[in-house]
């Protein structure tokens, strides 16, 4: 299954399985701080782009209508890429890039070319900017921000004409009348440059053995491994008086392979690593045995059973759990999803009502780099409107408190706290960081499992479902469409009272909607476990992490899922075929 590609209000998920099976301190970069006392040297770079705002501004802040906020951002990114199938070589490149953003905002804090009008919205930016050279030739640079100002402001005036008559003949909910833009403290930070050192040719032997691996399984008939590195530095400055410069490396490998069951139906079956520092990629003894897991799953998986569509009690590992929260609630509290009509704003007025159980809490906290041993991809200093990173108590003992807020206000939330993200060359919005779940009504694994065998016999279910690990999910939350979510299992048993092992079956899709769900929940397991993975929605694909202990869930309902009708090929491989080998078929 691919990352991103979003339409309308619907958000797509894709995660990675990385399990944190202690519960371990996190890690707080002291970039993360405010005001964090290891500065760098600033990049000549800010000195230039702070020069030519000046500039402009000092023209445009005297137009009609009045350029009120300006802010540039140029995002500097290395990455290396080496990606191979089936014993293979696919590709092996690197390269580097420079984006430039820019911003402008006319009429005021309170009513700006980006305000909401019914059914309708502001034009938003006129482009989402443009590629830059990767020299620091300031002539070049100053020339690259005079046309993306000059853009941005025709499309901004524009707008706000168009808003300004628009009032006049729509309603305005209680929500729309907040402020469209928040007031904040500006921020002076650089950090070190973030950078790697990579010698390509150990990764591509790599991705030739890790996908040779499954030449051995003729139930396999596709593999990819990919490796990536990058290193994405971001140089912020805004009209406001901030200064920012920061970056961080990423490593990933991926494993991935696909078979076919008789009936049609695709099996995947995928995993990753995720790593910051270079001395702690995963050496060839721990891929290998991860491939032998994927294996075996797969080709249980082509053999398991359908499951027809059922309601009853279900068990969530951590890693399932981690999506569960993401889907259900983490996009649903979503700052802008509460102002604009268009969306479901199912939480809107929720704030102080007891949404889950009172045994359970939720932060969302992207200023943690890991937790225990596992990185976590939403892990970021400021986000991408220049705001200081914050954690978040979202909802505490069951009660909803917050948002994630970007610097779009709400009527009781007027101030962003660090969730403005976005894809590069996409205005950021409100988005998830790591979404972590905390609970109080916790038992072992093992009695959780008890629990739901308990709970099984109690509802005279035939049998109970134990999911064990997703490929990632999606949810809608426009107005209009069906408030519900679907995530998508991977592996799945069937759970019986009668002390049968369980049996793996194939074919499910969790469904369900989110004020039911989320009442659902009986208790916990005791080990959190952390899923990392790439999120997409209206800013574009950005990275996350979600965390959560392993649940019980007194109802989930699962329907079919989507299938193929192709049969599985006629041939089989040739490294599998007796007559290819001298015998005969």
């Amino acid at each position: 299954m691919k990352p991103i590609f979003v339409l309308l209000s619907s958000v797509l998920l894709t995660f990675s399985a990385a399990s944190a099976k202690d519960k371990m301190p996190s890690t707080k970069p002291a970039a993360a701080q405010a005001g964090a006392p290891a500065q760098a040297t600033p990049s000549p770079l800010l000195a230039v782009v702070q020069q030519e705002m000046a500039r402009e501004m000092g023209i445009l802040g005297k137009t009609d209508p009045p350029a009120y906020f300006m802010s540039y951002t140029i995002t500097d990114s290395n990455r290396a890429e080496v990606m191979g199938s089936n014993g293979a070589l696919l590709s092996s490149q690197e390269n580097h890039s420079r984006w430039l953003e820019a911003q402008v905002r006319v009429g005021s804090y309170d009513l700006d070319n980006t305000h909401h009008v019914g059914n309708g919205q502001g034009d938003g930016p006129g482009s989402y900017g443009e590629p830059i050279p990767i020299e620091d030739d300031a002539g070049v640079l100053r020339r690259a921000i005079w046309r993306e100002t000059d853009s941005q402001y025709r499309a901004a005036a524009d707008s706000l004409i168009k808003i300004k008559t628009g009032k006049d003949v729509q309603v305005q909910t209680a929500e729309e009348h907040a402020p469209d833009f928040s007031r904040e403290a500006p921020h002076v930070f650089y950090g070190p440059h973030a950078s790697f050192t990579l010698d390509r040719r150990p990764w591509e032997e790599k991705a030739r053995l890790y996908t040779k691996y499954f030449h051995q399984s003729p139930a396999i008939l596709n593999s990819i491994a990919t490796f990536t590195a990058q290193a994405q530095n971001e140089y912020q400055v805004s009209s406001e008086g901030s200064r920012l410069q920061f970056g961080q490396v990423r490593y990933r490998l991926e494993l991935f392979i696909q078979g076919k069951a008789p009936d049609g139906m695709d099996i995947n079956r995928y995993y990753n690593f995720d790593w910051t520092d270079p001395a702690l990629a995963p050496d060839d003894k721990t891929v290998l045995a991860q491939c032998a897991v994927l294996q075996k799953e797969l080709e249980g998986l082509i053999k398991a059973p359908l499951v027809e569509p059922f309601a009853g009690p279900a068990m969530l590992t951590g890693r399932a759990a981690a999506v569960f929260f993401h889907e259900v609630f983490g996009h649903r509290d979503e700052g802008f999803r509460q102002k604009d009509i268009n969306e479901g704003q199912t939480f809107a007025r929720k704030v102080g009502e007891q949404i889950l159980p009172s045994f359970l809490s939720i932060v969302d906290d992207p200023t943690d780099a890991k937790l225990g041993s596992n990185v976590l991809l939403g892990y970021y200093p400021f986000d991408d409107e220049g705001t200081v990173a914050q954690r978040v108590t979202l909802v505490d003992k069951g009660v909803l408190r917050n948002f994630e807020m970007s610097r779009q206000p709400l009527i009781g939330f007027l101030n962003s706290n660090g969730h403005g993200r976005r894809q590069v060359g996409l205005p950021p919005v409100s988005r998830q960081g790591n979404l972590i779940v905390e609970s109080t009504h916790q038992v072992t694994n093992d009695e959780l499992r008890k629990m739901l065998i308990d709970e099984v016999r109690r509802q005279g279910k035939p049998f109970g479902l134990l999911i064990d690990d997703i490929a990632g999910g999606f949810t809608f939350t426009g107005r209009g469409q069906p408030q519900a979510f679907q995530v998508q299992p991977l592996v799945v048993y069937k759970v019986y009272t009668d002390n049968r092992p369980d049996e793996l079956v194939r074919g499910v899709d969790i469904v369900g909607t989110p004020l039911v769900s989320l009442t659902k929940i009986i208790a916990t397991g005791d080990k959190t476990e952390v899923f990392n993975g790439y999120c997409g929605a209206e800013s574009g694909s950005v990275p996350v992490a979600a965390a959560a202990p392993a649940m019980l869930i007194s109802e989930m309902e699962v329907q079919k899922k989507q299938t193929s009708t192709d049969r599985p090929p006629i041939l089989p491989p040739p490294a599998h075929d007796p007559e290819a080998q001298g015998g005969q078929r």
